[in-house]
């Protein structure tokens, strides 16, 4: 249909061309009009050309993630450092930005190898509490998820899915116990972000409140703060083991300096997840998101870790699916037609572009470097990586 519409658009336009002549005083103008209007709707025929091509061999990929843990094993599979952005906790709650955290922290994978860092562009002591208290919730919610299988792993999504939310008999006692103490973290967090600060009593329950009382939300020095540790051994849930690590980070501003884009903050967690935890693989995702699939980390790692091409993959990307819309989606703003097939084409096409969130991707690829066995001899080095170290530090000092 699309391209008998152009046949007719052009067949009309060799038509009805103008031709100047000496009589008309606005002919040349006519003419003018009439090439610039041709020539976009040459323009606008090659877009659709090349659009149509890319989706004549859309790629449909899927992972074995049975052979993946055959051949490596729980313990050689690599660490992933997860990074969640927030900048303002008016437009982004702090209860909705620890939803994303805990469902992140509760994927199907070791968890000594997850950490999850938080990037306050905010600054604010109310998305710190939040995340404060989502870390003891996640000693009890992370064994429940682990035992039952829960899915989504996001609270407020899985409490409000009137389905999913249906308890077993085998676990209604641990299923109300979770959602009561669910209530009583989300009240306690409204609370105190209505009120717009933290009480003095609870600022007495974490050091880490200290820090709020010079920080200045356009001017501060970096506030760089750990809940747990993956590799404390203290750092344990319920059941005794071990959680994921949790970092909270505000990085420095300057009045004279624009500090809220998303990729300035990503920049900062890259040189402090490396001083921390130096994963291999990175994923991003945006504070108003969660997973809706626990084994998503080791779908990347299928293809990662394959001994062939999974050293020239720099990232693999997962397609958003959208809540809250429409029946019928009129105005499509769960862009289901460039997740579904335009993505997929691209991917057929040597990879698609990356859209922004929701990526796994490989550390060095973010780093500009390229793969290479003497590369990874260098990073091997204990004395190599103690100066790259030192040298990161310095340069964090002069930024």
């Amino acid at each position: 249909m699309m391209l008998v519409g152009i046949f007719f658009i052009f067949v009309y336009k060799l038509r009805y061309m103008p031709f100047p002549t000496k009589e008309e005083e606005d002919a040349v103008v006519i003419l003018l009009v009439w090439i610039g209007l041709f020539l976009s709707e040459l323009w606008f025929t090659l877009y659709w050309l090349v659009t149509l091509v890319v989706r004549w061999n859309p790629v449909y990929r899927h992972t074995f993630k049975d052979r993946l843990i055959h051949k490596y094993g729980e313990k050689d599979l690599p660490g992933v450092d997860i990074f969640v952005c927030t900048a303002d906790p008016k437009a982004e709650p702090p209860l909705m930005v620890v939803n994303t955290v805990l469902s992140v922290m509760a994927y199907d994978y070791p968890p000594h190898k997850l950490s999850v860092y938080l990037s306050d562009d905010g600054a604010s002591e109310l998305t710190f509490y939040a995340l404060l208290e989502a870390s003891e919730f996640s000693k009890k919610w992370l064994p429940f998820c682990n035992k039952f299988k829960i899915e989504p792993r996001s609270l407020e999504a899985y409490l409000t899915n009137n389905e999913a939310s249906q308890p077993l008999d085998d676990h209604h006692g641990q299923w109300t116990s979770i959602k009561r103490l669910y209530e009583d973290m989300k009240t306690r967090i409204k609370s105190a972000t209505k009120v717009g600060k933290i009480s003095e009593m609870l600022r007495r329950t974490h050091k880490g409140f200290l820090e709020w009382d010079s920080v200045s939300r356009h001017y501060h020095l970096p506030v760089l703060l750990s809940m747990e540790h993956g590799r404390d051994p203290k750092a344990v849930d319920i059941d005794g083991h071990a959680l994921p690590t949790l970092v909270y980070l505000a990085r420095e501003k300057r009045p004279q300096y624009h500090h809220n884009f998303k990729v300035g903050a990503m920049n900062s967690l890259i040189r402090v997840s490396a001083q921390i935890s130096n994963a291999l693989i990175i994923l991003n995702v945006d504070c108003d998101m969660y997973s809706n699939y626990l084994e998503s980390v080791r779908d990347a790692m299928y293809f990662f870790l394959d001994k062939e091409k999974g050293h020239e993959i720099a990232y693999v990307q997962f397609p958003q699916a959208f809540e809250n819309l429409t029946e019928n989606d009129i105005y499509s703003s769960s862009l289901r037609l460039t997740m579904e097939v335009d993505l997929r084409g691209f991917d057929s096409n040597g990879g698609p572009c990356y859209i922004g969130t929701g990526c796994f991707h490989r550390r060095e690829s973010l780093s500009g470097k390229k793969y290479n066995e003497a590369s990874n001899k260098v990073y091997s080095n204990g004395k190599e990586r103690m100066k790259i170290r030192e040298l990161v530090q310095k340069i964090s000092i002069l930024l």
